[in-house]
């Protein structure tokens, strides 16, 4: 996307030429002839920097006009840079100017390639710090988020092999892709997978959890807020979207939104654009839109609970990913994999499998699927003896069923500990249903999801 330059000077024929010369170095350039025009552009739009003069009809030798607009430009855009021209019996206004926050000053008439060379500089250091800011609310997203104790996908299974050659294949186009399949089965994880093979894989890729955004605060997460847009809003934002741009955004448990929240993410894959929540100024954005969802998207058209051109916007390709009871092949090599981790990770010594492990291992119907299997080989590897994981200590037993003896002892265990038993009961029971779970635990959607997240689940 061209860098865009506003310029804001009575004189026409001083316009004109700068015009000429800005479009000629491939900016978009856009020009009014007063401070007001230009605040209400800057208002609607967003520019990589503002060039002004700083006397106008109202006054043409004291730069008082131009002096109050940088400050009325800074309130609106506090990165924006700001050049001001002045003529040469002015220099000490332009001093002036920069105390109150102009980048730099040229005087007129100005040389052609002194003038370029501030322009790039300036847009540069916009750029960075906007980058900046970008790579910092990114790193903020990932400390914040639990992430998955692998990173590797694990595909012996041919209907898993022949799904990641579709992945590899659909990654080299823009279309959007919906993930389907019971919760654990990897859809983050694919989602990912598809992002690192795509023309996008230098580029971010944002991942949210749809779920677990309350609807009070839809707007300042995905589409960001500027200072002051509400109580708490005491620094600007960048949302979820923007974050994105140019690469690809995943947006998980895609399902569980409002139809309000639908309306607002609708006309942001339409259209490519929104603005920030207290500002009215139009931003474009760039990016892939991947998402994933455990429900049947159809089944909630049919219920009026879910936007029939939302789905349309969101599977121009949908992709199913099979259960782990249907990737038995996977399944050992999976539970090996994991092992093998969290044996790295507590920095013990990494046990084996015995044969009815493994025969039970591939009898099991995993409700959980992946997540299910991460989660009872992390908790056998302190279970068993330093040599062999025995059926016992993975806590299945001859039934195919998780063995009771396996639960926590309610009596000494932490808080926390009961409440991951409770919930991880309830998952099994509604077979990872989240509103079905939710309802049952009496939680919202929102601090469901919480816990879902704080225990990995």
């Amino acid at each position: 996307m061209k860098d865009s330059i506003i310029i804001a000077d009575d004189d026409p024929q001083i316009v004109i030429a700068l015009k000429l010369l800005l479009q000629a170095e491939g900016y978009n350039v856009t020009a009014v002839t007063n401070p007001s025009d230009l605040l209400d552009k800057l208002k609607v739009q967003e520019y990589s920097l503002a060039l002004i003069d700083l006397n106008y009809q109202a006054d043409t030798t004291s730069g008082v006009e131009g002096l109050r607009l940088i400050s009325e430009i800074k309130k609106l855009d506090e990165i924006l840079p700001i050049i001001v021209m002045t003529g040469y019996s002015s220099v000490d206004i332009a001093v002036d100017a920069m105390k109150r926050g102009a980048a730099d000053f040229i005087t007129k008439p100005w040389k052609n390639d002194r003038l370029l060379a501030i322009l790039s500089a300036q847009i540069k250091l916009r750029n960075s710090e906007l980058k900046g800011q970008k790579l910092q609310q990114h790193n903020n997203l990932l400390r914040d988020e639990q992430l998955a104790s692998h990173d590797t996908i694990i595909a012996n299974s041919a209907s898993m092999q022949q799904l990641l050659s579709q992945v590899r294949k659909l990654a080299k186009s823009d279309m959007n892709i919906l993930f389907t399949g019971e919760n654990g089965t990897g859809k983050s994880l694919l989602a990912d997978y598809l992002h690192q093979h795509s023309n996008r894989q230098y580029q971010p890729f944002i991942s949210v959890n749809m779920g677990a955004i309350s609807e009070s605060l839809f707007e300042s997460e995905m589409f960001g807020h500027v200072k002051g847009a509400f109580t708490d809003a005491k620094n600007q934002r960048i949302g979820r979207f923007e974050l994105a741009d140019n690469g690809t955004i995943f947006l998980d448990e895609i399902a569980n939104i409002t139809l309000g929240q639908q309306a607002k993410l609708l006309r942001v894959l339409e259209e490519r654009q929104f603005e920030k929540l207290g500002s009215s100024k139009t931003q474009q954005i760039n990016l892939r839109v991947v998402s994933a969802t455990n429900a049947s998207l159809n089944d909630l058209v049919d219920n009026n609970q879910f936007r029939q051109d939302l789905l349309y916007r969101l599977n121009t390709v949908e992709i199913h990913i099979p259960s782990l009871k249907d990737r038995i092949a996977d399944i050992i090599p999976l539970a090996e994999s994991f092992l093998h981790i969290f044996a790295k990770k507590y920095q013990l010594s990494q046990p084996s499998f015995t044969t009815d492990a493994v025969t039970a291992l591939q009898a099991y119907q995993w409700p959980g699927n992946i997540r299910e299997l991460n989660h009872m080989i992390e908790r056998a590897i302190f279970l068993c003896n330093d040599e062999e994981i025995t059926v016992n200590d993975l806590g299945i037993n001859p039934n195919n069923e998780i063995n009771a003896n396996s639960r926590c002892d309610f009596s000494h265990a932490t808080l926390d500990e009961i409440e991951y038993q409770v919930i991880n009961e309830r998952l099994t029971m509604f077979q990872h249903k989240p509103n079905e779970t939710a309802d049952s635990l009496g939680l919202s959607r929102s601090a469901y999801y919480r816990r879902i997240e704080k225990y990995k689940l």
